[in-house]
């Protein structure tokens, strides 16, 4: 049994109506990782989240959480 790490970063990105790469230009990535990150094939580092977190006005716990699987 492992552990996933799940996200909602693509429903809270599109609740504030802005692009893949218009959030990347916000915390300095590529809109590559934006997409990876919303496809959950990427975990991003703390900073990151916690960048992500202040940009799309979330809690780390409303963005992130951990699953088994």
């Amino acid at each position: 049994m492992g552990l996933i790490i799940k996200n909602s970063v693509k429903k809270s990105r599109m609740d504030i109506q802005i692009t893949q790469e218009e959030l990347a230009e916000k915390i300095g990535v590529t809109r590559q990782t934006i997409g990876l990150i919303e496809k959950e094939k990427y975990n991003p580092t703390i900073a990151l989240c916690l960048s992500l977190s202040k940009v799309l006005g979330k809690s780390l716990d409303e963005l992130f959480w951990i699953e088994e699987d």
